[in-house]
């Protein structure tokens, strides 16, 4: 049983260069692309429930320390991008250094960080919208806006909106340039107004003590609130388009995480300072805090920005769970029907619409941190496997062309590694227990099915007849 084998790298490697992409984007279209990545999730939704429950006002550190990681993490995952320009990101990277096996549980893992991950950008899409229509002075019963943990007991607007999307996706709609750079305008905005109607709120009490939950508690804070900075690899991916790749994709990678990392930051440091930690568990905390300073009109304007920039999240997050899924089925290591092209459409219109009643139902029905500490530990499996197989590369392939070479890469790639175990070791145990499961589940169908259709292992079968038929002959 071949557990290990690879794809080859080579045909990948010269299917690129004879598909260049033309040369367009400079070290600030870089820096701009990374920051409308990442802008979402993170700071409109999640940073008042990390606050709350495992770092207080020292949050701020913990978006310190996961930006530090993240950017190893980046610079791995950017040379691994232009070395292997193929669909399926760490998948397909693991594919090609780590072998079968690993790649599969780093693509079961994927589908995990993606299915969960949009249930999270709804459970926030969901909590702004009940916020402006709270605002507006309509306010839906919390039975259908809260999931049972929240005191409610399912979220409507969570599972619309992820079945709207899924309705899009199917019919092939796609967001335009323009539309996104607006939306990210919006979404930036949106944070700004915060800032200058918050800041001045500010009240250096709320941040005695400034680590109630200890340094463990940071860690823990800095391993769940991961997925604020998740986002850059869309910069990564960008390394054919850029015009000096060894110098923009490191310009833009580091300097979309900083300016990221600062804005967290601000947005972390008032946040706590207006509104005591304890009381900002909520899907809309940023909302939330101009509520109750008494800013309603302010905080209808911030809902309005994070509904459209959660929207554009949501959209590429389902979006990516289909790339994924492609990957997978187009190596044999699930049923190709599953992925099947709508005719009309040419979508893959029933994985879309399967998935998105999954994500629906687990949006509808699951509370946010338990949702988010999944997300993160997928991601965190996928960032390490790709910082080793950087490294493997390096010794593998030494020759193979690579647009972008990760600097300093005996540091990085360790850094990379460490960090991400680190922060997978400080998340809880439940969360282990529940991501062990899920693997479990995984394995089985890997071995039931995937094994035995991988295209690797009827190319190896196919190898060894023809050997057996020249001998004989």
């Amino acid at each position: 049983m071949n557990l290990f084998r690879t794809k080859p790298l080579y045909p990948l490697a010269g299917n690129s260069q004879q598909q260049s992409l033309r040369k367009n984007l400079g070290a600030l279209d870089m820096v701009f692309l990374g920051v409308g990545c990442i802008i979402g999730t993170g700071i409109f939704v999640f940073t008042g429930v990390v606050a709350a429950k495992y770092a207080g006002p020292g949050i701020i550190i913990s978006l310190l320390l996961s930006a530090i990681a993240c950017a190893f993490c980046a610079l791995c995952y950017s040379e691994m991008a232009a070395a292997v320009p193929v669909a399926g990101s760490s998948y397909s990277y693991s594919y090609t250094t780590m072998g079968e096996i690993f790649a599969w549980l780093v693509g079961w893992s994927l589908v995990l960080e993606y299915s969960l991950a949009a249930s999270l950008v709804a459970a926030g899409w969901s909590a702004y919208t009940t916020g402006l229509f709270k605002s507006a002075g309509f306010e839906i019963p919390k039975a259908f806006t809260a999931v049972a943990a929240d005191g409610g007991v399912i979220d409507v607007p969570a599972m619309l909106i992820l079945l709207f999307i899924s309705i899009l996706l199917v019919r092939g709609t796609k967001e335009s340039a323009t539309i996104n750079r607006i939306l990210v305008g919006v979404k930036l905005m949106a944070v700004f107004i915060f800032l200058f109607l918050a800041g001045p709120n500010v009240n250096p009490a709320n941040w005695s003590p400034f680590l109630p939950f200890g340094f463990s508690g940071v860690m823990t804070g800095a391993a769940t609130i991961f997925l604020a900075y998740i986002g850059f690899d869309c910069v990564a991916t960008a390394a054919e388009e850029c015009k000096r790749p060894n110098r923009d994709l490191p310009i833009g990678i580091i300097g979309s995480l900083v300016v990221c990392a600062i804005l967290y930051m601000l947005v972390a440091a008032v946040l706590t300072g207006v509104i005591p930690y304890q009381n900002l568990n909520n899907a809309e905390p940023v909302a939330f805090a101009l509520r109750q300073i008494g800013y309603n009109i302010g905080a209808a304007v911030v809902g309005t920005g994070a509904v459209a920039g959660l929207t554009t999240v949501l959209m590429a997050v389902m979006y990516g769970q289909t790339r994924v899924f492609f990957a997978m089925s187009r190596d044999g290591l699930i049923p190709a029907s599953i992925c099947k092209i709508h005719p009309k459409y040419g979508t893959p219109h029933i994985v879309t619409i399967v998935s998105g009643i999954i994500v629906a139902v687990i949006a509808g029905l699951t509370p946010v941190d338990i949702i988010a500490e999944l997300v993160n530990i997928g991601t965190l499996l996928a960032f390490l496997t790709t910082a080793i197989g950087v490294l493997i590369l390096r010794k593998t392939a030494p020759d193979v062309h690579r647009p972008f070479r990760c600097p300093a890469v005996n540091f990085v790639a360790p850094a990379a590694i460490l960090c991400c175990a680190y922060l997978m070791y400080s998340l809880p145990t439940q969360t282990w227990i529940r991501y062990s499961i899920w693997m479990a589940v995984g394995l089985v169908i890997y071995f039931g099915y995937g094994y035995r259709h991988s295209n690797l292992r009827q190319s190896e079968k196919d190898t060894v007849s023809k050997e057996t038929c020249i001998i004989k002959g």
